[in-house]
């Protein structure tokens, strides 16, 4: 084997060996054999992925008084992963459980060690998680929950271009088209839609609000693509063991926010349980579950399905927000709205799909198997014209020889 090719040393065929960069295709050829049960499945995923991530900005808007937060966003984030933590043994105790005999025991000390070698690379989206997290409080103090909403859909077109680049994902040209709707969408909604004037952090409203978004948008789609490339990357692992891994990290991250906080800050600072509510319960419990079922899209489907499917919380995010809070629904929203579900429609289009072509090895085969084909066929019409030349050879001597 030289540079990922083997080359046979009878026939010398070469075929090229499976990379990582196979594994962003996992789902391309896994939903081709989806049954109706694993359709029912992602429908309910979808669904409860719309109305957890729409659900999330207006628990966040819930948990302010007077517009500020009397709790710190980073003992949030640690109590959420506490949480995914516990879900994670859970699930994995009731998974072992049902194990056969004769599979490798998921509890055991060289499993776990394994796995946990093998999984490694999740601490790098654990951390920048752990900084996305974070964020989400920060951007409620700019914008309203819809709008808030609208912004992380940029993640979808960042999130594009990282699987084209990392992941060596293909798009169509109808697709790119239909990421380029989407980032109009969301520009249509976010026109005079900054409040003018005031200052937050020290920063004018303007200047800080699009440091945040640039970030806000930045780092969870480089956490989104890297998480999925981890979690396909081992794919044979249990999902509940690399979510104990995952949120693990996170915990860590996060608790080691809390104690920088409070050095900063003061002992004061390290009480987690201090100023939460019953709005901050709800939205430890909606960031976990969120959490968890993230971790299905990435796995078992892929990161684009994942974020349009949370911009279809826009809608309920803008509607509880204009009913519960008095936001008003502009013409801009509408219209953002409408154009985000033409793109969602137009990406999904069976016309848009990339043309499936075979596999570089595949093709390298086919060749090889008809080179041989067309010297066989050579060699097999060669013997015949020589049987044919000494059978005529033969006939034009018969009359010389003596009667």
């Amino acid at each position: 084997m030289k540079n990922g090719v083997i080359e046979c040393s009878v026939c010398h065929t070469k075929l090229i060996t499976p990379s990582v960069k196979t594994v962003s295709r996992a789902y391309d050829r896994h939903r081709t054999k989806v049954s109706s049960k694993q359709r029912v499945l992602n429908v309910l995923l979808v669904g409860g992925d719309c109305f957890l991530v729409g659900l999330q900005p207006i628990l966040v808007y819930m948990s302010k008084v007077d517009g500020k937060f009397n709790f710190s966003p980073v003992s949030v984030n640690f109590l959420t992963e506490l949480t995914k933590v516990f879900f994670a043994i859970v699930m994995l105790l009731i998974q072992a459980r049902r194990q056969k005999v004769g599979e490798k025991p998921l509890l055991s000390v060289s499993t776990f060690v394994q796995a946990a070698r093998n999984n490694v690379l999740l601490a790098v989206p654990a951390f920048l998680y752990a900084i996305n997290n974070y964020l989400k409080f920060v951007m409620q103090l700019y914008f309203n929950p819809a709008t808030v909403k609208m912004l992380s859909n940029l993640k979808v077109l960042v999130i594009a271009v990282l699987l084209k680049i990392v992941m060596k994902r293909r798009f169509s040209i109808i697709q790119w088209e239909a990421l380029a709707l989407l980032l109009i969408g969301i520009s249509v909604n976010q026109m005079r839609s900054m409040p003018e004037g005031g200052t937050a952090m020290g920063l004018q409203v303007a200047t800080g609000a699009y440091i945040y978004t640039l970030v806000f948008v930045t780092v969870p789609s480089m956490a989104s693509v890297y998480n999925e490339y981890a979690l396909k990357s081992q794919y044979d692992t249990s999902i509940y063991l690399q979510n104990l891994f995952l949120y693990g990290y996170g915990a860590i991250f996060n608790f080691l926010a809390i104690i920088g906080t409070s050095v900063v800050k003061g002992p004061s600072s390290f009480n987690i349980l201090e100023g939460h509510s019953k709005a901050t319960m709800l939205l430890i419990c909606n960031n976990a579950a969120q959490g968890i079922l993230s971790s299905f899209f990435f796995k078992y489907a892929d990161t684009i399905l994942k974020k349009y499917s949370s911009t279809v919380a826009t809608i309920f995010t803008g509607i509880a927000s204009a009913v519960l809070f008095g936001h008003k629904l502009t013409i801009n929203f509408i219209l953002g709205i409408s154009i985000v579900f033409i793109s969602m429609h137009q990406f999904f289009s069976p016309l848009s799909k990339v043309k499936e072509e075979p596999e570089s090895g595949v093709v390298e085969l086919v060749e090889a198997q008809n080179t041989l084909k067309s010297k066989d066929s050579f060699i097999d019409m060669a013997a015949g014209a020589n049987e044919e030349a000494t059978h005529r050879v033969g006939e034009e001597r018969e009359p010389l020889l003596p009667r």
